[in-house]
């Protein structure tokens, strides 16, 4: 009876740890991830558990889902005008970090990178449908080189695009000049 205690209270700690991370991961999660892990593990006011790889699988699956979800939070037209909103720009970098954290994990971002992608595609549509139409101004804090490498690792073509999702990018700034 002792040991179902145990592990039903692992079950719980672990769980704990995943909910925090999905819910207050923050904007880089696998910090949180590893801070979950050394309370859990090391810290001396932790539990002391010793966690095996479907322990930390869950705490993984935390962190592609926070990734996912803050992903989402800038891909979501809704939120154009939102505080917590970060932008395109920002869109790109977790997208980076997201997938160097899959494949650093061995971890497969492959349904991500469809859902991912819709979003995006949608995203954009109605950004050019709102400019074109004087509704506001483009919200794209990013370049069309930044843009066009976060279409192509989510499996975009160029052509599935709207045509003039070019001109809804900042420009670069060009070396020397600010």
């Amino acid at each position: 009876m002792k040991d179902l205690y145990i592990i039903s209270e692992k079950a719980a700690l672990l769980e704990e740890e995943a909910f925090l991370i999905r819910q207050d991961g923050g904007e880089i999660p696998e910090v949180a991830m590893h801070g979950a892990i050394y309370f859990l593990t090391e810290d001396d006011d932790g539990p002391g558990l010793e966690l095996r790889k479907r322990d930390l699988d869950l705490l993984k699956q935390a962190v592609v889902e926070r990734y996912r979800v803050i992903i989402r939070r800038d891909l979501d037209p809704a939120n154009r005008d939102a505080r917590h909103f970060r932008g395109m720009a920002r869109c790109v970098a977790n997208w980076q970090r997201l997938s160097g954290f899959c494949c650093r994990e061995g971890l497969d971002p492959t349904g991500l990178k469809t859902e991912i992608g819709a979003a995006l595609r949608g995203f954009l549509e109605g950004e050019d449908r709102d400019v074109r139409q004087q509704r506001r101004a483009s919200c794209l804090n990013c370049t069309a080189e930044e843009l066009a490498w976060l279409a192509d690792a989510l499996g975009l073509r160029e052509k599935s695009l709207p045509p003039g999702w070019r001109k809804l990018c900042r420009k670069a700034e060009v070396s020397g000049e600010r």
